[in-house]
């Protein structure tokens, strides 16, 4: 395998891997909003600011092992920003 190949494959597992985190987070907060507490509870709050902080700090990382593009990562953020508000207004549509 070639140096250009091994770059490339790193760089997108990377990026699965920091999708599939994400992925966790709307799954742990459509849990957490079909069973557990109400978009305004300080709980559902703090999961929320907690995860995705996490998610923030793998992405950075990640952009500066040179592993993705800060772009790439700031829109994999906005996605499930928007995911996650999407849902959170669903809920609240109940």
């Amino acid at each position: 395998m070639l140096a250009s190949e091994m770059i490339v494959n790193h760089q997108e597992k990377a990026y699965a891997l920091l999708q599939a985190d994400a992925e966790k987070i709307l799954k742990l907060i459509k849990v957490q909003m079909d069973n557990l507490t109400m978009p305004q509870c300080p709980l559902y709050e703090e999961v929320l600011d907690t995860q995705m902080f996490g998610l923030s700090r793998e992405i950075d990382f990640a952009v500066r092992l040179g592993l993705i593009d800060s772009k790439d990562g700031k829109a994999l953020l906005d996605k499930l920003e928007r995911e996650l508000s999407v849902l959170h207004d669903a809920f609240l549509k109940k």
